[in-house]
């Protein structure tokens, strides 16, 4: 059954306004569809694919959709949403049309300029080749221009992996364990979850495979004082929660109060009651300070410039400027420091993002180390083999798409010497004397 012709003027009017770049895709995306309430599953499905391999294959349609006749937003709307649900079900196309997109679809993009065929800007192209070379940047960039699978972590609270596989396979809903993280499961197809009892009852969160693996090296105990520095909508918090069995103190801190607002719902079906969210101001902020020094464990997911999510957030690469890393590199350092203070003596500091970029990864972790000597770096290949994951890094967490079918993550893990014990009163004396 073909879509109505109408669809490709649905897409072109949501395509028009996402390419302003103004706001993330998705939040445009959800207002649209909110806007036409008219539009059934099958034709919004076919939007936001549409729309997904556009921003993916930004340079790569742009080349062929401003050469030859018609209007040029047409033709990229029209190649985006033949990739998506194939030329044959699309109601309304001339002849000619038609004719132009199978050319298209049969280009050996190998053939083409490396700088097009990565469909990265230029700035985000040129810094890759020259951390990694070229084949490798196209390689990740392979990668990045794939859909993400839909990844799931089983609470361990209240169910377990194989279990979870067995009910969702009655659903049907087909799954595989993912090969690294011990809870995770990849869904097969991408089915609708927010129903499923498992869902409903918090057996069940989406959260890719990268994330769950950066929840795990923080090495969370029972019993143990830990914060989730940038917690937002918390499912690194919700993670760390049950890898504490439900024990001990997980305070989940944010600067964004609606950020925080998301995780109450996923809190409530967790069956978590140890974790405790707090809204702070800044790195700096009084309630922070009252803990300094008292922290097992902290981890700091840092904002950073989110080309790791590219599978997710393919706009990401085209929203984000290369001037906008330098700025954040100050923030990063900034709110690392602001965490530091908690730990106590022996306790574990795990820096992380979502990002490929040395600028906000290597850099930070060694500007750490150099103006922190009271913590020193805890290779990540121990910090993997104590929590039986089997992959083989060096000193840091490297997850790539193109090697671990992950998003892209970093991270590095820092353990707080041991303090100086304080002197007592009477120690205080006889030194004085």
């Amino acid at each position: 059954m073909r879509l109505p012709p109408a669809i490709l003027a649905n897409a072109e009017e949501v395509l028009r306004e996402i390419l302003r770049f103004s706001a993330p895709a998705d939040t445009t995306l959800s207002r649209y569809f909110k806007d036409h309430p008219r539009l059934g599953g099958r034709e919004r499905g076919a939007i936001a694919e549409c729309i997904y391999n556009v921003l993916r294959n930004k340079s790569f349609y742009t080349d062929f959709s401003e050469a030859g006749g018609g209007a040029t937003m047409r033709r990229l709307t029209l190649l985006g949403m033949s990739d998506a649900v194939g030329v044959e079900s699309l109601g309304g196309l001339t002849e000619e049309e038609v004719a132009w997109v199978e050319r298209i679809m049969q280009i050996d993009r190998k053939l083409m300029h490396k700088s097009s065929r990565s469909n990265m800007p230029k700035w985000l192209f040129d810094k890759l080749v020259e951390q990694m070379g070229e084949e490798e940047t196209l390689l990740l960039a392979d990668g990045m221009n794939k859909p993400a699978p839909l990844d799931l972590r089983v609470n361990a609270l209240k169910d377990n992996r194989e279990d979870v596989a067995a009910k969702l396979l009655e659903a049907p809903i087909r799954s595989t364990p993912t090969p690294y993280a011990p809870l995770g499961l990849r869904v097969l197809q991408k089915p609708a979850l927010q129903n499923l009892p498992l869902f409903k009852d918090g057996h069940i969160e989406v959260q890719d495979e990268g994330s769950q693996i950066l929840s795990a090296i923080v090495g969370a105990k029972r019993g143990e004082m830990v914060v989730d520095f940038c917690a937002g909508a918390g499912g690194k918090t919700l993670a760390l929660g049950a890898t504490m069995r439900n024990t001990g103190r997980l305070y989940a801190f944010d600067v964004s109060e609606k950020r925080l607002s998301k995780l109450k719902p996923r809190l409530a079906r967790s069956g978590l009651s140890n974790v405790h969210p707090v809204l702070i101001a800044h790195e700096r902020d009084a309630k922070i300070k009252r803990l300094a020094g008292k922290i097992d464990r902290v981890l700091v997911d840092a904002p950073c410039s989110g080309l790791g999510t590219l599978r997710r957030n393919p706009d990401v690469k085209w929203r984000q400027q290369a001037g906008a890393i330098a700025e954040l590199q100050q923030k990063q350092a900034a709110i690392l420091d602001g965490a530091a203070r908690l730990l106590k003596g022996g306790g574990r500091l795990v820096y992380a993002t979502c990002s490929f970029l040395d600028d906000e990864n290597d850099f930070i972790a060694q500007q750490f180390i150099a103006t922190h000597p009271d913590f020193e770096l805890v290779p990540m290949s121990k910090v993997l083999a104590e929590q039986k994951i089997a992959l083989e890094m060096g000193d840091y967490l490297k997850l790539l798409p193109h090697k671990h079918e992950t998003d892209g993550f970093f991270a590095a893990v820092f353990e707080r010497k041991p303090m100086a014990k304080k002197a007592s009163k009477d120690e205080a004396q006889d030194s004085a004397e």
